[in-house]
Parts: structure tokens; sequence; C-alpha cells
């Protein structure tokens, strides 16, 4: 699979889409949002209430929420960037989360509630500082690039003047 060549077939669905560039750019700007939280599964069904609820386009919302999975090989180190962001937000006093080397990995303590206290809190909390500032470039770079091709497809037709005769 061509990961360029995936990006480029659905941003051409986007700029199909028929709606207009804020709702677009809302759609894509929710699915790069909920792209960075840690809730597989529920990625796709939050992008399509979120676009519902805000009125935004939820076939943009659902693409970019896809999209977002281009980047799935990379997520374990996204997931440790955003758990790293959060543990020091939750940390009092604010510091840097223990290394990996010093954690107990065993298999049971996975399955305890106590884990998405101290695992689960931090990485989404983490998960909404981090992509914020992704959500609101992705707007913006989406209205933009939708509205310029939209003038461009559609341009405005001359106005012919009124005869009161």
């Amino acid at each position: 699979m061509n990961p360029h060549r995936w990006l480029h077939e659905h941003s051409l669905k986007l700029l199909a889409i028929r709606d207009t560039p804020e709702a677009i750019a809302g759609g894509v700007a929710i699915g790069i949002f909920l792209g960075f939280t840690p809730l597989f599964g529920l990625k796709t069904v939050l992008s399509i209430l979120f676009a519902w609820l805000t009125g935004s386009n939820i076939i943009a919302a659902v693409i970019a929420s896809a999209a977002h999975d281009v980047l799935l090989p990379l997520m374990p180190m996204i997931f440790r960037w955003e758990y790293d962001v959060g543990f020091l937000i939750l940390s009092q006093p604010h510091h840097l989360p223990p290394p990996l080397i010093r954690m107990r990995w065993e298999g049971h303590s996975w399955r305890h509630w106590t884990t998405f206290f101290t695992v689960g809190k931090p990485l989404l909390v983490g998960s909404v500082v981090c992509a914020a500032p992704f959500a609101l470039l992705s707007y913006v770079f989406t209205q933009r690039l939708v509205a310029r091709h939209q003038r461009k497809k559609h341009p405005q037709a001359p106005q012919e003047p009124e005869n009161p005769s």
C-alpha cells in the first residue's frame, strides 16, 4: 500500500463533497482530533456523533478519522509522547514519567481498573492536549483548500443588471 497515493485519493474524496468549506473543515478537524485519542473502536462512532452535533460534515469526519490510521505504525511513539505530556500535566510537582524499563509489564496488571487511572488517564489528557493544535491546523488548511477548490470549480457567474423597464 502506498500511503501517498491513499492520502491523495482520500483528499480527492474530500474535495468532491458538496457542502460548505467550513462544514467540511469541521469534519476533518473532528476526525483528526479523535484520531489522536487511544479510543480504538470508538473513533469512527465518536467522529460521526460529534460531526452531527456540531453541524459539520459527517463524511469528512469519517474520512479524516480513517486517514489518521495511515500513522498506525507510528502510534506507539505518538501514544508515548501523549502519555508523557499527560503525565507531566497531571503530576504534582510536574515531572516526566519514569522510563519504560522501570515499569512493571506483567500481563495480569493490564486487566485491573487501576491501570486505567495510572496509564489511561494521562494518555487521554495528553491526547487531548496534543491533538488540539493538529485539529486546529487541519481545520484552517482544509477550509482554505476546499474554498479554493470550490471557487475554481464553480466560478461566480457575472450577474446581469436588472432592467427596471
